[in-house]
């Protein structure tokens, strides 16, 4: 099996670094020029994966062409490439529809959304797919957990939701960045915090066959510490605003 890669962003490197550290069979990874610094690191890092001077020769030389391009140039690249048929493509392009990459690839090829993150760098994290595929879910379901979507509009609601990762990182440095105000040292705080988190995630995995909000009521005590977290934050109008911003991100998506 021979992989493509357009567009060398975070994203690339993380879904790069899972494949090279998985036991995916593979012969080559191939990877465009775009944003050199990323591309040099992979191939300097992993010996079965080499840069090729344009797009173009990534897909000529590719049997599966992931495109990791960023949507604000996404159409202006695709328009400009010609892929091979029954090739398989698999998307990462937030903003751009199935039924729009067909138009834009042209050929009678296998086309697949999916919204990998980085954490699949680690082997770990969903990767939602749209359509269905069994294949591609094979492939992902090495690298982290494959959650198969059968309908486009569903699969803006996953891309939603991804959106809020930064946010979640912004939400441990300003715990952490709390910590060091008052006196702790900032990798102590770091560690700490980042670890509290992966444990708590964990758990909630774990528990997951439960409704989180058993798991909101289960972590308070009357009068406890956590009581007056939620209660300050609901106050506050955190948990409104994070579904806001869900619906305004969606909303978006909607709109392409």
């Amino acid at each position: 099996m021979k992989l493509g890669f357009i567009g060398t962003g975070k994203i690339t490197l993380s879904v790069v670094t899972g494949i090279c550290n998985s036991n995916i069979k593979f012969k080559n990874i191939y990877l465009s020029p775009r944003n050199k610094n990323i591309a040099k690191k992979l191939a300097k890092k992993f010996k079965k994966v080499s840069i090729l001077k344009s797009n173009q020769d990534v897909i000529n030389s590719s049997g599966w062409v992931f495109l990791g391009i960023t949507p604000n140039v996404g159409e202006n690249i695709l328009k400009n490439l010609k892929f091979k048929k029954k090739q398989t493509i698999i998307s990462f392009i937030s903003t751009i529809t199935l039924p729009r990459l067909k138009k834009l690839i042209k050929v009678n090829a296998v086309i697949v959304r999916a919204i990998p993150l980085p954490p699949i760098s680690l082997g770990k994290g969903p990767v939602p797919i749209f359509p269905p595929n069994k294949k591609v879910k094979l492939f992902f379901d090495k690298i982290g957990t494959t959650v198969e979507i059968r309908n486009e509009q569903l699969s803006k609601n996953f891309w939603s939701t991804s959106g809020m990762m930064a946010p979640f990182y912004e939400l441990l440095n300003t715990m952490s960045k709390w910590l060091t105000k008052n006196g702790i040292r900032k990798d102590k705080a770091q560690k700490y915090i980042t670890s509290l988190f992966v444990a708590l995630s964990e758990d909630a995995v774990v528990n997951s066959k439960k409704d989180l909000k058993h798991l909101v009521e289960e972590s308070q005590t009357k009068k406890g510490l956590n009581e007056q977290g939620v209660k300050e934050l609901r106050k506050a109008g955190f948990y409104k605003q994070t579904e806001k911003t869900l619906n305004s991100i969606l909303k978006r998506l909607n709109k392409v």
